[in-house]
């Protein structure tokens, strides 16, 4: 969950460097969650610092395409060992585990709007108005209105 909520924030700052770009509308993409604006090193850290924090360890992390939406598959191993159990032979394991989780949008843009002109948007049906004209990245919704995260598998 962790690497999927910075690759959110990330998404909200690449919706705001496009839409300052002025570049041709490029930024309506950006709405649907499908564009990333980097590397890996943001989703990385958070994912690295939430597994310390459980005291476990990220041994991979992974993006991966769920039903169209980016997500982030990563895999971890506690740092402590299952220790006295009715199993024998379990005492010295670390337990594993696997998830994805996956970015989906939540905003809603009229297909007929001009992107050089103010576009109304509505996310969980909040409206929502930019005007790449006069913007100001303060004028985006929270990166969570914006953009859903969940668990996939």
């Amino acid at each position: 969950m962790a690497a999927a909520q910075a690759a959110r924030d990330d998404l909200l700052e690449g919706l705001g460097t496009a839409i300052e770009s002025g570049e041709d509308g490029a930024w309506l993409d950006w709405l649907d969650g499908v564009e990333y604006p980097g590397d890996d090193a943001g989703p990385q850290s958070a994912a690295d610092a939430l597994a310390a924090d459980n005291d476990s360890q990220l041994q991979s992390l992974w993006r991966e395409q769920v039903d169209g939406y980016l997500g982030y598959r990563v895999r971890i191993r506690t740092n402590y060992t299952v220790g006295d159990s009715i199993i024998p032979g379990t005492e010295t394991q670390h337990a594993t585990a696997e998830a994805t989780a996956v970015i989906a949008p939540r905003c809603d843009v009229a297909p007929a709007d001009d992107p050089e002109e103010s576009v109304e948007f509505s996310c969980n049906g909040e409206p929502f108005e930019i005007d790449p004209e006069d913007f100001d990245m303060d004028d985006l919704p929270d990166a969570s209105d914006m953009f859903a995260v969940h668990l996939a598998k």
